[in-house]
């Protein structure tokens, strides 16, 4: 008798399990291969300067916070020996001028709320 095995009313005969490998054209499988290399190395490409457009816009903004700490550490050597930056007065003249401007146009605002409410 031979391996054959009877399972589910099929015959099924030992050997290799699986999909049969399809008699596909060697040329056609090497240059899909080919195809498919080039596109991974554009793709890896374009990752690449995707990162290295990353890490420079970051070292920039790092730059930049640099120059902006060592501007606020100035100002405060410059306050611990009791001078006042000329750009600190120009934000604190600056904030005062806005206060007094909203404080201004709040004025206006609650008189012409009441002249408005006094016409009813």
């Amino acid at each position: 008798m031979d391996d054959s095995k009877v399972v589910g009313g099929k015959v099924k005969k030992p050997g290799k399990r699986g999909r049969k490998p399809a008699k596909i054209d060697l040329k056609a499988k090497l240059e899909r291969s080919r195809q498919s290399a080039r596109e991974c190395r554009a793709r890896k490409k374009l990752r690449y300067q995707y990162l290295e457009e990353l890490v420079s816009s970051r070292e920039r903004a790092i730059c930049a916070l640099r120059e902006e700490l060592e501007m606020y550490k100035q100002w405060c050597m410059a306050m611990d020996q009791g001078k006042i930056p000329s750009e600190i007065k120009a934000l604190l003249t600056g904030e005062e001028q806005n206060k007094s401007q909203q404080n201004s146009s709040r004025h206006l605002k609650a008189g012409k709320t009441d002249a408005n409410s006094n016409s009813w």
